[in-house]
């Protein structure tokens, strides 16, 4: 069954400077362990914020680094969820299921893409 990458884009500017609340953590344990018993979570997490981050770069032969925060970058990527499903369809169902237990003043985008197997 083909694996496909959730991956959470939000802007950190306009996030809740308090993160998310309670209640949301409560609904989005009850979603996460609804995934896991249906079999379709692999694994999931949130990423620490671009400020305790870096940036890696290869261009003309050469890596540079770049210590957060990405002050150009308007949306990053926040966490993201390994799915198992069985097709597309399915795994933008689950995902559009993650994005209704946060609450109105959320502005989160998740891209969804097929893992490339071999």
């Amino acid at each position: 069954m083909p694996r496909y990458l959730s991956m959470i884009r939000l802007d950190e500017a306009n996030a809740p400077v308090e993160g998310p609340s309670d209640a949301l953590m409560e609904r989005m344990g009850l979603l996460i362990e609804e995934m896991t018993k249906a079999g379709v979570l692999l694994d999931t997490a949130g990423l620490t914020p671009t400020a305790q981050g870096a940036r890696v770069t290869w261009d003309g032969g050469r890596t540079s680094v770049v210590d957060g925060p990405f002050t150009e970058a308007k949306e990053v990527v926040g966490g993201y969820a390994m799915l198992q499903c069985k097709d597309l369809a399915e795994a933008v169902e689950w995902t559009k299921r993650f994005l209704a237990v946060h609450e109105d003043y959320w502005t989160i985008t998740c891209e969804v893409r097929e893992v490339a197997e071999g």
